[in-house]
């Protein structure tokens, strides 16, 4: 596998566990870690009060420089035997300098909030944007401390939950978990015009419906399957409403694998209203992939 693993270290205690997971993260896929930070003054504190702008970089970049340091010995010790970790410091906007720093990484990880989040926001613009933007898989770590389950994917038969779907079997294989794939289905999944502004159809028939998402989940999973016959899967079909059920799921996950974008999404969006809510709400990790 190409590439490293990429996690922003700002101090936090959120960036300090997702510095822990992309260690674990490393180890399974057989990639390096590269621990980034990235400031712009005065947006962090420093540590000793400065009173000039020519004393309070340097103090800034010290700072930085042991927040790495510290990031890079959590990384050994998490993960003794991995190579290379390596930390670096850049002067520039962490939604900036990641989302560039993407494009030569195999996954970014980074924690739902960090030091600059305003209280009250359930995660923080960096999670987000990069969730958007980056050129790689990005995992989010939130929810539960250590969640221990199977690997959680959501499957709506989108371009995007292809790629998801076949993530997830891969996470699973490397944790050596069972795979849970949901499909959600309600009286709005059949084809024709749905929504506001379209005809509300006189009736249903749900027996049909259920019956086209039980289909729907046997389809994506074939490819997977067949290429991991050793992970086991349970494929659920569940009647509800969508963004509720999958955080209900994460619940029970160690891991939930979405597509940017399922169907459904405005033309133009980069993130859908599902990955979204996911991310704001969800009980365990989030790996949102790319197409």
């Amino acid at each position: 596998m190409a590439g490293h693993v990429l996690v922003g270290a700002d101090g936090s205690e959120s960036s300090l566990e997702a510095v822990a997971v992309a260690a674990h993260e490393a180890r399974r896929r057989g990639l390096g870690v590269r621990i980034l930070n990235a400031f712009t003054w005065p947006m962090m504190k420093v540590r000793h009060g400065s009173g000039s702008a020519d004393t309070a970089e340097p103090a800034l970049r010290r700072r930085a420089e042991e927040i790495v340091a510290e990031a890079v010995e959590r990384v050994r010790a998490e993960e003794p035997g991995l190579a290379p970790v390596e930390g670096e410091v850049v002067t520039g906007e962490a939604l900036t300098v990641l989302a560039n720093r993407s494009r030569d990484a195999a996954l970014v990880v980074v924690g739902s909030r960090g030091l600059g989040a305003f209280s009250g926001l359930l995660i923080g613009s960096v999670a987000v944007h990069l969730a958007a933007h980056a050129d790689c898989p990005v995992l989010v770590v939130r929810g539960r401390a250590r969640p221990e389950g199977p690997v959680a994917v959501a499957v709506d038969g989108s371009d995007a939950a292809k790629t998801a779907v076949e993530e997830a079997f891969d996470d699973a294989a490397r944790r050596g978990s069972g795979l849970l794939a949901v499909h959600v289905w309600n009286t709005w999944s059949g084809t024709g015009p749905a929504g506001p502004g379209g005809p509300a159809p006189l009736w249903f028939d749900t027996d049909k419906l259920r019956e086209d998402s039980e289909a729907a989940l046997s389809g994506a999973l074939a490819a997977g399957r067949s290429r991991h016959p050793d992970v086991e899967v349970e494929a659920r079909s569940v009647h509800g409403r969508v963004r509720p059920s999958l955080i209900e799921t994460s619940q029970e996950a160690s891991l939930l694998v979405v597509g940017a974008r399922g169907r459904g999404g405005f033309q133009g969006l980069l993130l859908g209203s599902v990955s979204q809510a996911l991310l704001h709400h969800a009980d365990c990790p989030v790996l949102v992939t790319r197409r």
